[in-house]
C-alpha cells in the first residue's frame, strides 16, 4: 500500500469526515484505508503524509523519533536575530517549554501559490518569512511559538517532514509511493 504525500489546502480538516460539512481529506484523497501521520490544523497548509502502515505512521508522527518537520511561516512585523535565537533556545507555552531545531529569516518562498482567501495586509505593518524546524507536533505549536517570540503567524505552510517535501505539488495535489520505498527513505 502507499504513502501518500498531499499538499493540504488552507481550511481543510486533517480528517476524512466532518459533521459540519467543512472540507476534509476525502475531498482530495480517494485511497481507502489510509490515515494521516500527524496533523496539520485547519488554517495551516502544506505537507501531510498518509499511510495504511501503522508502524510507519507512528515513526513519522512520534516526537521521540526526532523527525524534523519544517515550516515556512509568514509573521507580522520584522523578525530579529534575537527572536530567532529565542525560538531555538526555547519559549514557554501554556503546555510547557518548546524549542525549534532551527529558526531562520528567509525571503518569501519561490513559486508559492496564492492563498484563498489571502492573508490580511496592513500597510503600516510589514511581514517577514521564517523557516522553522521542530521535532514535536503539539497543537498549533509553531503558531504559539512565534507568538511567544512576539511574531504572530499570518500564514503557515509545512514544506517538509524528514526526507519528504512538497516539491512542486500544488494545493490539493498528491503523489504516492509504496510503503517499502518510504521505509527506505527513513533509514
Amino acid at each position: 500500500m502507499p504513502l501518500i504525500i498531499l499538499n493540504k489546502p488552507f481550511q481543510v480538516l486533517s480528517q476524512f469526515r466532518d459533521a459540519d460539512g467543512r472540507a476534509v481529506l476525502a475531498d482530495f484523497v480517494q485511497q481507502k484505508g489510509v490515515y494521516p501521520a500527524g496533523r496539520l490544523d485547519f488554517t495551516s497548509e502544506g505537507l501531510l503524509l498518509l499511510t495504511d502502515d501503522g508502524r510507519l505512521q507512528a515513526r513519522i508522527a512520534n516526537p521521540s523519533c526526532k523527525l524534523v518537520k519544517q515550516y515556512w511561516v509568514q509573521v507580522e512585523g520584522i523578525a530579529s536575530e534575537q527572536q530567532m535565537s529565542a525560538l531555538v533556545s526555547g519559549v514557554v507555552l501554556n503546555d510547557g517549554p518548546a524549542t525549534a531545531v532551527f529558526a531562520r529569516i528567509i525571503d518569501a518562498p519561490q513559486d508559492l501559490w496564492p492563498r484563498d482567501p489571502p492573508i490580511r495586509q496592513r500597510k503600516s505593518i510589514p511581514t517577514t518569512w521564517l523557516d522553522i524546524g521542530i521535532t514535536e507536533g503539539r497543537n498549533r505549536q509553531v503558531r504559539r511559538m512565534t507568538a511567544a517570540a512576539g511574531l504572530p503567524a499570518l500564514r503557515l505552510i509545512r514544506h517538509a517532514i524528514g526526507p519528504w517535501s512538497l516539491d512542486a505539488l500544488q494545493p490539493g495535489e498528491s503523489v504516492s509511493m509504496p510503503n517499502e520505498v518510504a521505509w527506505r527513505r527513513l533509514n
